[in-house]
C-alpha cells in the first residue's frame, strides 16, 4: 500500500518505481552504515518511498518542465516538502510520522542553506539527513529529461566535495563505505524492469 501511494506522486514525475526502491534500499544501507537497529533500518525503508508525496500538489507544468525552473516556479515546487509534511503528518501511525519527517526534512542542508525551514547540522533529524544522500546520488546517477545520468565516480565525488556543506559527513562516510553494496542495489533496481 505504501508503495503505491509512493508511485501514484512518483506517477506524474518522469520516474519509474525503480526510483523508489533504489533510494528506500541506498537508505536503508546509510542507515546500516551508521549503525542503526535493524528495526531502525526497516522502518527508513519502509518510509523513505514517501519522501516526495507532496509532489501530488505540484503543477505538471513545473513539474514535467524539461528545462531549468524560473525562481518563481522553484518557489513553488519547493512546497512539496510542506504539502508532503501536511499530508503523512496528520495519522498517527508511527509509520506514516517517520514518513511525514522524511519528508519535510530531506531537501534540508547541513550547513543550514536548505528548506523548507534551514535547519542545519544535527537540528535536521537523522532520517532527513540519510534520505539527503540517497536522494541525490539516486538523481545524479539517472537519466532525466533535462539531463544525462552522471558517472558513479562524478557522483560520489559530488558526495565527498558537499560533506559538511550539503550532506552530513557522517552520512556520506556511511554510504560511501560500502560502495559495493550501494552499486549492487543500483544494479538490482532498474529502471526498464520497474516501468509503471
Amino acid at each position: 500500500a505504501i508503495f503505491c501511494l509512493a508511485k501514484a506522486a512518483e506517477h506524474r514525475d518522469p520516474e519509474t518505481g525503480a526510483h523508489i526502491l533504489r533510494m528506500a534500499n541506498y537508505s536503508r544501507q546509510i542507515a546500516r552504515g551508521l549503525g542503526l537497529s535493524p528495526e531502525q533500518q526497516e522502518l527508513i525503508l519502509q518510509a523513505a518511498p514517501m519522501h516526495d508525496i507532496g509532489k501530488v500538489g505540484t503543477p505538471d507544468l513545473i513539474l514535467l518542465k524539461p528545462g531549468r525552473l524560473t525562481a518563481e516556479e522553484l518557489s513553488i515546487m519547493k512546497q512539496h516538502a510542506m504539502i508532503g509534511y501536511e499530508v503523512l503528518s496528520s495519522s498517527s501511525a508511527p509509520l506514516l510520522r517517520v514518513a511525514a519527517e522524511i519528508a519535510y526534512t530531506h531537501h534540508e542542508k547541513f550547513d543550514g542553506s536548505g528548506y523548507p525551514r534551514g535547519l542545519a547540522g544535527e537540528d535536521i533529524p537523522l532520517f532527513g539527513r540519510i534520505m539527503a544522500v540517497a536522494d541525490v546520488f539516486n538523481a545524479l546517477t539517472s537519466d532525466r529529461p533535462y539531463k544525462s545520468a552522471w558517472t558513479i565516480e562524478q557522483a560520489t565525488q559530488l558526495l565527498r566535495d558537499s560533506k559538511g556543506k550539503h550532506f552530513d559527513p557522517a552520512c556520506v562516510d556511511a554510504f560511501l563505505d560500502d560502495l559495493d553494496a550501494i552499486l549492487e542495489i543500483k544494479h538490482r533496481f532498474v529502471d526498464e524492469q520497474f516501468e509503471v
